[in-house]
């Protein structure tokens, strides 16, 4: 007989990966609910069958609660416990998904895109388990309201995860009264879950540890590397930012972690606005490969400067690998002044427990 979710959780705790968590452990029963209902067979033949709808078929799940919470390791054990077709990932990268197969619908004519795009989807799963939900733009705003109510009725359960109650999604949006009927009926058909616990697990996963290596050499690398297994289990993917027109790509990306070296995030034409999308997805970021800064590489280390300004304000974990110390990377040229203060909050960013309150 396949693992119940409580059987999975226990079995972390009793190995010590994990400590047992009330606000955690809360919530099981209802992940519970839902993989047996998944995992109940078919009543009918065939691939619609499978999706019918029940009379008894249990709300799905909206967990939400302040990063390092343990909301992502909670959908991970819950969606490998389910015997039915499935599909678990990142909310932006769903999204940037469904507006690729938005486009590739609208060559066809077809009256209403969205209508094959969840067809699509329904026929494909019957499980969608979508991690860390925001909403930021307009477009997003009023796709997902038609599509998940088109995937509801077909009998796909939801479960997904998100830092913020539906009541706050896309707050201060453009037009967001025109997004309410989504959050009602997220209210309505999605048990809203809350984790209220104190402790930030994912900070946590750095307790204790180096974060800051220099010179960025090969041992510094093993180091890093060491880092990024503990974050990701060597599972990554790659997500697109957008901000106004432009695209950010973050090759290596797992459950708000994310790794890239200098020149990809430093080297390009970006500004704050990109910076302050990147906090917004990733809580724990990796930058390799930081060079000394100087007149040389002038601008590249302005952005580096605006970057660490978006991540400290934001409460971001870093760990780095860089040519010298915080206080020697910048020693001559325009914006050496300047830098002291990027200097002591890179030293401030090393220390244990730092960003917990954020």
């Amino acid at each position: 007989m396949a693992e119940t979710v409580q059987q999975a959780y226990t079995k972390l705790v009793k190995s010590g990966a994990i400590d047992a968590d009330p606000v955690q452990q809360s919530v099981l029963p209802a992940l519970d609910k839902i993989r047996t209902y998944l995992s109940a067979p078919a009543t009918n033949s065939g691939l619609r069958g499978l999706f019918s709808k029940s009379e008894a078929a249990p709300k799905g799940i909206y967990l939400w609660g302040g990063v390092g919470r343990g909301k992502s390791l909670l959908m991970d054990m819950f969606v490998t416990t389910v015997d039915a077709p499935k599909r678990r990932v990142h909310f932006h990268a769903f999204m940037q998904e469904i507006h690729t197969a938005l486009h590739e619908a609208r060559k066809t004519e077809v009256s209403d895109a969205i209508v094959p795009v969840a067809k699509a989807i329904s026929a494909s799963v019957r499980l969608l388990a979508l991690d860390e939900m925001q909403i930021n733009d307009i477009t997003d705003a009023m796709i997902v309201g038609r599509l998940f109510a088109l995937l509801l009725a077909d009998g796909v359960m939801l479960v997904t995860t998100s830092n913020r109650t539906p009541d706050d999604l896309y707050k201060g949006g453009l037009n967001r009264d025109l997004f309410l009927p989504f959050i009602a009926l997220l209210n309505e058909r999605l048990m809203v879950c809350e984790l209220v616990s104190t402790i930030d697990y994912r900070q946590g996963q750095l307790a204790g540890q180096q974060v800051y290596f220099s010179p960025a050499n090969a041992a510094a690398r093993t180091n890093i590397d060491g880092i990024w297994t503990d974050l990701t289990g060597g599972v990554e993917q790659e997500l697109t930012l957008k901000v106004k027109g432009r695209e950010t790509i973050l090759r290596r990306f797992h459950n708000g972690a994310a790794r890239a070296t200098f020149w990809d995030i430093c080297g390009k034409p970006l500004g704050a606005a990109d910076y302050l999308a990147l906090a917004e997805v990733v809580r724990v970021l990796i930058l390799e490969d930081v060079p000394r800064l100087s007149r040389n590489n002038y601008n590249e280390a302005k952005r580096f400067v605006t970057l660490i300004d978006v991540l400290y304000e934001a409460g971001t974990r870093l760990a780095m690998s860089a040519a010298d110390q915080p206080t020697r990377l910048y020693l001559e040229g325009s914006g050496s002044f300047e830098f002291e203060r990027t200097a002591s909050r890179l030293q401030e960013m090393q220390s244990d427990g730092w960003g917990e309150k954020a």
